[in-house]
């Protein structure tokens, strides 16, 4: 089995790719959608939040925009958000390889890859980039987004350039999506692995 992590920067087209690779046929870990998850309605961690950030939580609903505006800031309360969350994803992602042990390949988008020192766990990396231009029209498109927020974010984030450096391939998003989708099934095909789908 190779194991394959999807990273890049906010805006990048990871979303894009990752349904590219499933739609070959690639089972995709989405490590956002299980945060959304554990953090949703009913979810595992929705007290436990609670407990370490009061006022985060109104009628069993974790209120996202008030959490980020408390931990986005200080590093010492992301980290202690991080130390809840993290050890939970890492437990879906043990129960997703189990439930795929078969499948050839695994493709895990992972956004904060490198920002966590998380690449060593990986067969292959994968960096989806576009242009600064693309990515930036695309975030600032987003619901709810703005300059500051957007900013705030890249701050907290490796640069596109150094990423791209680090990646054993590179997916660039900045053209048509059936470039794009030529790329997937290179690098598939690259690694002895037919698409399906």
């Amino acid at each position: 089995m190779i194991r394959i992590a999807l990273t890049g920067s906010i805006g990048m087209g990871k979303s894009t790719v990752a349904a590219m690779f499933e739609r070959a046929g690639i089972p995709v870990f989405d490590a956002d959608a299980i945060v959304r998850g554990l953090q949703g309605p009913g979810g595992a961690l929705v007290e436990r939040i609670e407990e370490r950030f009061p006022g985060t939580v109104n009628g069993g609903l974790l209120d996202r925009e008030k959490l980020a505006g408390l931990v986005l800031e200080d590093p010492s309360r992301l980290a202690e958000l991080e130390r809840i969350v993290h050890p939970a994803v890492y437990d879906a992602r043990l129960a997703f390889i189990d439930a795929h042990r078969k499948a050839p390949v695994l493709v895990f988008d992972i956004p904060l890859l490198f920002e966590t020192g998380g690449e060593q766990e990986f067969d292959k990396v994968i960096v989806v980039s576009a242009p600064a231009e693309a990515q930036r029209t695309r975030v600032l498109g987003r619901s709810g987004m703005t300059e500051e927020k957007f900013d705030s974010i890249l701050e907290r984030q490796m640069p596109d350039e150094e990423k791209r450096a680090r990646a054993d391939f590179v997916i660039d998003t900045g053209g048509e999506l059936s470039t794009t989708e030529a790329q997937v099934r290179d690098i598939l095909a690259c690694l002895g692995v037919a698409a399906g789908g």
